[in-house]
């Protein structure tokens, strides 16, 4: 089995270092790319990439400008060659003997086309943080449904990986969304079949101020409605639940910010 990873990165250089080697550096019965779709970088990501891809053959990347994550994210799936893909961003990082338990989840079970398992926040420097969010998540995942999905995104997106054949029959991410576009495949993906849930720590999602969902912005949660609505079909009892729960979110990060968490 041969597992694609993509990143996208545009200047992340402080932090390409530390996720390649989360990646790299994972050992079991499987092949490896690393695909990195840099936007252009100036901070000296590119040379350092270029040496990166010389000394390894698992390395491959592109730099040019794009139309944002979701563009570069698409642009490194249609170069990945594995039969498990997924995407890293340039900040985040996978737990210890993460790819050799995903392996051997889609070895061993052919009927999976997609698995989450669990994460944890960091900060940026490397610290565990928001312990009770990511508690709030496995619990919730644990109880999947598609009900519940569409009533609140509990899906962390870096632990998670999909067949590339089943990827390619449920389309590319949607460039039109700015913060939601996992959400969005995330749903598009569980209409066709559910995820396989893994009880393990497979990655660890960054949080410092300047990554994407570092500043807390009110529109990002307004813009998962939106998708919840795109695939509701009717299900108002679910749309009134995710409103209700972007309030209960948006207040639950207020609360943060003014006890400094």
């Amino acid at each position: 089995m041969k597992i694609s990873i993509v990143t996208p990165t545009l200047n992340r250089r402080d932090y390409l270092a530390s996720t390649g080697q989360s990646i790299l550096s994972q050992k079991g019965q499987f092949d490896l790319e690393w695909i990195v779709v840099d936007g252009g970088s100036t901070d000296g990501s590119v040379p350092w990439l270029e040496e990166l891809s010389r000394r390894n053959c698992r390395v491959r990347y592109t730099s040019e400008p794009d139309a944002g994550q979701s563009d570069a994210i698409n642009k490194g799936l249609a170069m990945a060659t594995g039969d498990v893909v997924a995407w890293l961003n340039a900040d985040d990082l996978y737990a210890d003997d993460t790819l050799a338990a995903v392996a051997q989840v889609f070895e061993a079970n052919a009927g999976v086309q997609w698995l989450v398992g669990g994460y944890e926040v960091i900060d940026a420097d490397g610290r565990s943080i928001r312990r009770s969010i990511v508690r709030y998540k496995r619990r919730r995942l644990a109880r999947y449904s598609y009900a519940a999905l569409l009533r609140e995104n509990i899906i962390p997106q870096p632990a998670v990986f999909w067949r590339r054949s089943f990827g390619e029959q449920i389309g590319r991410l949607d460039t039109s969304l700015h913060w939601t576009m996992d959400y969005d495949l995330w749903l598009r993906m569980a209409k066709q079949s559910p995820p396989r849930v893994l009880d393990r720590l497979l990655a660890r999602f960054r949080h410092h101020g300047t990554s994407k969902s570092g500043d807390f912005n009110r529109r990002q949660f307004d813009e998962g409605y939106e998708v919840a609505r795109r695939h509701a079909c009717g299900d108002r009892r679910s749309l009134v639940i995710h409103r209700l729960n972007v309030e209960k979110i948006v207040w639950a990060y207020r609360v943060m910010r003014l006890i400094g968490k």
